[in-house]
């Protein structure tokens, strides 16, 4: 897998939602994608916010995107005993049907006073084609990254993030979005939450270590940093114990769980695919790390554009943000056909260690930038038992 890289957050999530989320279905796709069940996923997205009477449902959304889940979803949320505010439009004007007095409310508001106008939302569902640079979107980050943000969250339901084995972004064929239908509608949320809860368990009091064939060698220890369990539960229990801002991030489909383990724990190597950084190509980038931090680094080809992108990100650049690691078997890589990495690397099996600020996380790297790493064929050993051997998981 090649490395995905990014200045910052922001950058990472508009590069990702820019680049793959223009709609449920892209526009080239739909004519073979007849059959998207947009009423069922409209419950589930639903049932996943187990919502008590008279919470308020905000969608945000790009018009002409992601219109077909609008209606059904609205629908499902009033038949919840949600309060319905509408669907707030972002980069394009939105259609009559979208608008309510709440959404007509929210026009011309800068950022911090739209930021206060949406303090009273308790669920806003980010539809495809919504990113960090669209101001509701980061106007409810700082909702839910607030200290008095209670039970209010956020569901991304991007609908993105497809990669090809050699690390290519891919649009959202027909098939993606089947494949993402149905791990949202079947996949087993009790058993996901029950082995992500497991995998906290063993990894509080143990040290990790990732392996891979070509020479990662990493090992650290999470402590008692938040592990954000990606499994689907976009409850108001769920967002009032949040630790972190991802916490109240709900992810749809589910799937991965996320740390940014104790800084000064973290040692050994990472041998990172080929890809880019700074600009130019780059292949056998081996990096050693030494309490979190960068200490040396190698390179067969490439070294002066890893310098160029290092130099660039500051601090940040030097120190190790995260370990992510994907526990959905119907987000797995699929085994023939096409083969290809489901949303974000989700699926079982997939590791992403990373680069950069960690501090949305729970961690104490600041700076902005971020460089997301995916894995594919790692070993991940908690203490001396695995839980994933050549990037499938064995526990």
């Amino acid at each position: 897998m090649r490395s995905l890289r990014a200045r910052s957050l922001g950058a990472v999530l508009v590069s990702l939602a820019g680049a793959l989320a223009s709609s449920l279905v892209p526009r080239e796709a739909r004519a073979q994608a007849g059959g998207l069940d947009y009423n069922g996923m409209a419950r589930k997205l639903v049932e996943r916010m187990a919502l008590t009477s008279g919470e308020r449902v905000l969608l945000v959304g790009v018009p002409g995107m992601a219109d077909a889940i609008v209606a059904p979803l609205r629908q499902a949320v009033r038949r919840a005993g949600g309060e319905d505010l509408g669907a707030l439009a972002v980069q394009r004007d939105a259609p009559p049907e979208w608008s309510t007095p709440f959404t007509n409310g929210a026009a011309g508001k800068g950022e911090a006073e739209l930021t206060a106008y949406l303090t009273g939302v308790d669920v806003a569902v980010m539809l495809p084609g919504a990113t960090v640079s669209d101001p509701a979107y980061a106007a409810m980050q700082r909702v839910i990254g607030a200290p008095s943000a209670g039970r209010a969250r956020t569901i991304h339901f991007h609908w993105a993030g497809a990669y090809s084995l050699d690390g290519r972004l891919l649009p959202t064929s027909a098939a993606h979005a089947f494949a993402y239908q149905r791990a949202l509608l079947s996949t087993d949320y009790a058993a996901l939450a029950a082995k992500q809860g497991a995998f906290e368990t063993a990894a509080r009091g143990a040290t990790i270590r990732v392996t891979t064939p070509a020479g990662t060698d990493l090992r650290f220890r999470v402590g008692d940093r938040p592990v954000t369990k990606q499994d689907g539960d976009a409850s108001a229990a769920r967002a009032a114990a949040g630790r972190n801002l991802i916490d109240r991030e709900i992810e749809l489909p589910a799937g991965a769980i996320r740390v940014a383990p104790l800084e000064e724990s973290v040692e050994g190597s990472i041998a990172f695919p080929d890809g880019e950084w700074g600009g130019e190509a780059v292949q056998g980038l081996v990096m050693r790390f030494s309490r979190g931090r960068l200490a040396s680094f190698t390179a067969r080809t490439g070294r002066a554009g890893v310098e160029r992108e290092l130099a660039d990100a500051g601090e940040a650049g030097r120190s190790f943000r995260e370990f992510a690691l994907g526990f959905n078997p119907l987000l797995a890589i699929p085994s023939g056909g096409e083969r290809w990495i489901p949303y974000y690397g989700y699926g079982a099996g997939v590791v992403r260690l990373s680069l950069g600020d960690n501090t949305e996380l729970g961690g104490k790297v600041t700076g902005g930038y971020v460089r997301w790493n995916f894995f594919t064929d790692a070993t991940v050993r908690v203490g001396a038992d695995s839980w994933v051997q050549g990037g499938a998981m064995v526990r």
